[in-house]
């Protein structure tokens, strides 16, 4: 997400995968790897863009990292 600021960041409702990754403390190739087979990650479920790139739902990550999902 490169130079746009944390608060903007922070109004979004889906980040990228390598932001996604991060947040789980994961590889991002972790993510899209079992995407490709699972069509989720640990429940979570992205939409892919017009770019072909997926747009995960911060929300859910949030839940997961907060013990739910």
């Amino acid at each position: 997400m490169g130079n746009v600021p944390s608060n903007i960041r922070c109004a979004q409702s889906h980040v990228p995968t390598e932001e996604a990754a991060t947040m789980l403390m994961v590889q991002p190739q972790t993510m899209r790897k079992q995407f490709s087979q699972k069509g989720e990650y640990c429940g979570i479920r992205p939409r892919r863009l017009p770019n072909r790139r997926l747009a995960w739902p911060l929300a859910e990550i949030q839940a997961l990292l907060n013990g739910g999902a």
